[in-house]
């Protein structure tokens, strides 16, 4: 083999070896430049201010020319106030006269004199009516859908006449019933003879509207009026002196302020300046990062171990920070209407509450950069932080779960109403909108369930509620471990009682090891009539076996029971409880029998040992206890405080000797806690008495 070859294979071995380390460090990168990316592209204003607060900085003096923009609620009013004051538009419709006069005298064209009707009767009757429809169309017939459109009815309206416009007052348009009444008091009094009936029927049925609401045209006018309105209003000139230290942030200085802010912002992010502030959000976001890392590193090194569980972390972290940016980008306004509490909720569900709320605190941090009142934002969301992580606990009890959403909003509500009112000094100004948008905050935050459930089937991570679901004893491997062994199911039912115990005494997670111990046996299923619990008749099988044969069934279960739990799917997390419930120990009773058959010849060790590997938390390390404790208590002739005192402490001390623990960061005094927890519960089991001194 050439240098060359040696070479590269030097360098495949090493990075092979830091493999961990290498993806961990591609995964800062890509999540840091994700942030950046993701981040509004604007600079930041160096001051901070808040209305009604005094200015904490230097006299403040215009760095250079700018204009005062005009406030959202300024630009609002003359919005209105044009709207408002704007002429509606009507068109007159001039050809609807010529129409109504040529129908109107064809009608009475078929007049023909008779013995009800005479020649005189007849002029009489078209110049009447023709004198009807010039008085009508003189004010204008207005359509019916085009009534209502003025508010008031004494206003002016523009009535476009071919291309004429004319000011009227809208009253004077006629609606259908002023039109019948104008044609019965120009007919004369009633009652009407025949020819009156027969020119009101026809001019009834002629006569109709020539005046329309122009909407498109008064939209156009509108428009054309809010397209002049000024977005600024007056001018601060280089050097002029906008406040003073100690003067108070209102009124007009307020104002001044936010037009520095937006236009320094927007002056900011030039071309020249563009890489320099990519630069500094890069270093600001990676810093933050790192600070995650390093917690987990020291604090959480199981997870830091764990490359899909950091991937876990950093994905929610970047995923919260988008979708908090996506808000910002198109509607600021819905700011508080993201749920970022839904971050420490997953957090504490799969991890613990501490890791939740340090990434809960830094993710926070991060967005502090973009948002507007950073401080309220930031001080809002950590207080909910920690409200959720207090009052957040048994996910899977959902009544829980409602009472705490609940308390996170009332928190956000009470915040924001004490920083509403300092702000203006009074609750007068307070926006009740913002009351809603935590409203529908917390309804939101439900969505941390769907959340759970889906990060379980991507991340392959367990939640307290897939725990309580897969501790259900009607599951279907727990009741075939019921059927085929039931002594197994029994001693794993006792193993989980006390381990649970023993979980609570010391702080671990008491509802995974519960559901780890009841299925750490159930490889024992393949093979229930080897175990001596299952062995119900007195027939041992092992009699017919030599000490060797025996040993490997009996180390078998851990490796059966491993491939039993994949083929049903259950979390590595409570495999790992079947993997290491007996570490490397000793198959001892077979293994002493078989160096009784051959007294001269030595014994493989290996042949009678467990494959391992030995406990690696405190939870497997708990199981190993219990399940040793109560399965050797079964042996105790005439169980006693004493002996089981005895038994207990031989056995955990034996553990010890072994170095089952060294990996499962458990410390003495957890451990003497733990034996006290299940000496306790076997003497009750045993219904034992202390025996007291004379």
């Amino acid at each position: 083999m050439c240098s060359q070859e040696i070479y590269m294979s030097k360098t495949v071995n090493k990075l092979y070896k830091h493999n961990a380390t290498i993806y961990k460090v591609i995964l800062f990168l890509i999540t840091a430049f994700a942030i950046v990316y993701l981040f509004p592209k604007g600079g930041q204003f160096k001051y901070e201010f808040t209305k009604g607060k005094p200015w904490q900085y230097d006299n403040l003096y215009a760095p250079f020319d700018f204009a005062i923009d005009k406030t959202e609620e300024e630009i609002t009013e003359e919005i209105k106030t044009i709207e408002l004051t704007t002429k509606l538009y009507f068109q007159f419709n001039k050809e609807t006269v010529n129409e109504v006069k040529e129908a109107y005298q064809l009608r009475t064209s078929f007049f023909q004199a008779n013995d009800s009707l005479t020649s005189s009767d007849i002029e009489i009757i078209t110049l009447l009516g023709n004198s009807i429809i010039e008085a009508v169309y003189d004010r204008g017939f207005i359509e019916a859908t085009s009534q209502g459109i003025v508010s008031d009815i004494n206003n002016i309206i523009a009535l476009k006449i071919d291309n004429q416009v004319q000011d009227v007052i809208y009253n004077s348009l006629l609606y259908s019933k002023d039109v019948f009444e104008l044609i019965k008091r120009s007919l004369g009094e009633q009652p009407y003879n025949y020819s009156q009936n027969i020119n009101l029927t026809i001019l009834s049925e002629v006569i109709k509207p020539n005046v329309s609401y122009d909407n498109e045209f008064t939209q156009k006018v509108i428009d054309e009026a809010l397209n002049t309105i000024s977005l600024t209003r007056g001018k601060v000139s280089f050097g002029e002196l906008i406040i003073l230290k100690g003067d108070i942030v209102e009124g007009k200085n307020m104002a001044i302020l936010h037009s520095l802010k937006g236009q320094s912002e927007s002056k900011l992010w030039t071309n020249a300046n563009y890489y320099w502030i990519v630069l500094g959000y890069a270093i600001l976001v990676s810093l933050a990062l790192l600070m995650l890392l390093l917690f987990l590193n020291k604090y959480r090194k199981e997870i830091f171990d764990n490359n899909t569980k950091v991937t876990f972390i950093f994905f929610n972290v970047s995923f919260m920070i988008l979708i908090q940016t996506l808000v910002i980008k198109y509607n600021s306004d819905y700011l508080y209407v993201v749920p970022l509490s839904i971050l420490p909720i997953i957090l504490k569900a799969f991890f613990d509450a501490r890791l939740g709320l340090f990434t809960h605190v830094l993710t926070v941090l991060l967005l502090g950069f973009i948002v507007p009142d950073s401080f309220e934002f930031i001080y809002l969301h950590i207080i909910a932080g920690i409200v959720t992580i207090l009052t957040i606990s048994e996910l899977h009890k959902r009544a829980n779960l409602f009472v705490s959403i609940g308390q996170i909003t009332i928190i956000y509500m009470i915040t924001y109403l004490a920083f509403s009112i300092i702000k203006e000094g009074n609750a007068s100004q307070i926006n009740w909108e913002y009351l809603m948008m935590f409203g529908a905050n917390g309804v939101l935050s439900f969505l941390s369930l769907f959340f759970i459930y889906a990060y379980e089937k991507i991340f392959g991570l367990v939640s307290d509620v897939t725990l309580l679901e897969l501790s259900n004893t009607n599951t279907k491997l727990l009741k075939e471990l019921n059927e085929k062994a039931p002594g197994t199911f029994q001693h794993s039912m006792q193993v989980a009682n006390l381990a649970e115990a023993a979980a609570n005494e010391i702080g671990a997670n008491s509802m995974l090891v519960r559901t780890g111990a009841l299925y750490h046996d159930i490889g024992k299923i393949l093979n229930p009539m080897y175990f001596i619990e299952n062995q119900s008749t007195g027939v041992n099988p092992h009699n017919d076996l030599s000490p060797t044969d025996s040993a490997k069934i009996i180390t078998d279960h851990v490796i059966k029971g491993i491939e039993l739990a994949k083929q049903h799917r259950l979390p590595d997390r409570i495999i790992d409880f079947i993997r290491t419930h007996h570490g490397t120990s000793l198959v001892y009773y077979f293994y002493v029998k078989e160096k009784e058959l051959s007294p001269v010849e030595e014994v493989d060790i290996k042949k009678f040992q467990y494959g391992g590997p030995i406990p690696f938390s405190k939870e497997t390390a708990i199981l190993m206890m219990c399940d040793a404790a109560e399965a050797a208590s079964k042996s105790l002739q005439q169980p006693s405080a004493q002996s089981i005192d005895d038994l207990i402490n031989k056995i955990v001390e034996k553990q010890k000797l072994d170095n089952q623990f060294i990996n499962s960061d458990i410390t003495f005094s957890e451990i003497e806690k733990i034996k006290k927890v299940i000496k306790r519960k076997l003497m009750n089991i045993y219904h034992v008495r202390v025996e007291y001194p004379d």
